[in-house]
């Protein structure tokens, strides 16, 4: 199947954004969807304003909007994410909205996720897409009746595919990211935390090659319908990323792990940190991804060494 045009849902955010690149880089016209025309256009001068490159403001929640922005696409990536505080109440009304517009298009789908629906590993093995989904906190419990919702029979005219990342990391990621607010500080010289344990090693993928192998999936008619792992390069610790990044950065102020008590009094301030800690049984019994079905359909998984891609993400978000 050719990709020729592309809607980008949460196109500001730092997957939607390294989404854009790849899909621009391929020579695949791009719109990019999100809320604010500012945050759009920074979008467009940090990627050099290219020709293919549409900006369209509306709201993801909104059906019709997302309808309008579909127009002559042949697939929709929804790359846009709920803020952990708010994803019991939110997330499945805006899946809904996107495939309520896909379907009217019958346009297709890929759905950026995580690794929430799994629950909690019972070994130390890489788990493929068909191992059993039993989640123990409220948030994966909300993304496995999104998953159902997404591959509802309900959407006859929409081919959907879920892909689910690792925690990520990237010049793109934010906030919205366990590492980013930690590279973001060791990159601005300033004292930074890191969420969870330090020395237990888990694995990162870095989002230049998950969006690889998104677009590349995309792109592939046999692979709708269905679930894939889009796995990372290994797996390091905290302290070897802060090493990484330090080294990088030419900084050396502390970075000190953050666990439940932590979080907890943080999120007295910010409501999306306490809402982390039922997470963090993820950074002591990490779940790690298997690409063995990416690899039977596609070919070889990107892997982009941590040491260059950290030292990348710190230069990047230096120059800025």
């Amino acid at each position: 199947m050719m990709l020729n045009k592309a809607l980008v849902l949460g196109a500001t955010g730092g997957t939607g954004t390294a989404i854009i690149a790849e899909l621009l880089k391929r020579g695949v016209e791009s719109v990019a969807f999100g809320r604010s025309m500012n945050k759009l256009e920074q979008l467009a001068g940090v990627l050099g304003n290219p020709t293919g490159l549409q900006l369209r403001t509306g709201d993801v929640f909104n059906s019709n909007d997302v309808y309008e922005a579909a127009q002559g696409v042949d697939v929709i990536f929804h790359s846009a994410s709920i803020p952990y505080h708010e994803m019991s109440t939110k997330l499945l009304p805006m899946g809904e909205a996107v495939m309520q517009a896909a379907n009217k298009r019958g346009v297709k789908v890929v759905a950026v996720d995580g690794i929430y629906p799994y629950g909690k590993r019972t070994d130390e093995q890489p788990i493929d897409e068909n191992y059993p989904k039993h989640p123990h906190t409220r948030k994966g419990k909300v993304k496995l009746e999104f998953e159902r919702m997404f591959f509802s029979p309900h959407w006859n005219r929409v081919k959907g595919m879920i892909v689910r990342l690792p925690d990520y990391y990237g010049p793109t990621a934010n906030e919205a990211s366990y590492l980013g607010s930690t590279l973001a500080s060791i990159a601005s010289g300033k004292p930074g935390m890191f969420i969870g344990n330090m020395t237990v090693p888990r694995e990162y993928v870095y989002l230049p090659d998950a969006a690889v192998m998104m677009v590349e999936l995309a792109g592939r008619e046999e692979a709708y319908g269905q679930s894939w792992n889009i796995p990372g390069a290994g797996v390091i610790s905290g302290r070897d990323i802060v090493r990484i990044a330090r080294k990088a950065s030419g900084t050396s102020k502390a970075v000190l792990p953050v666990g439940a008590v932590g979080l907890s009094i943080l999120g007295v301030f910010i409501p999306v940190m306490k809402e982390i800690v039922e997470m963090l049984y993820l950074t002591k019994e990490p779940l790690r991804l298997s690409g063995r079905k990416y690899e039977r359909l596609i070919g070889p998984i990107p892997s982009t060494p941590f040491e260059e891609g950290i030292t990348a993400t710190i230069h990047s978000l230096m120059s800025r």
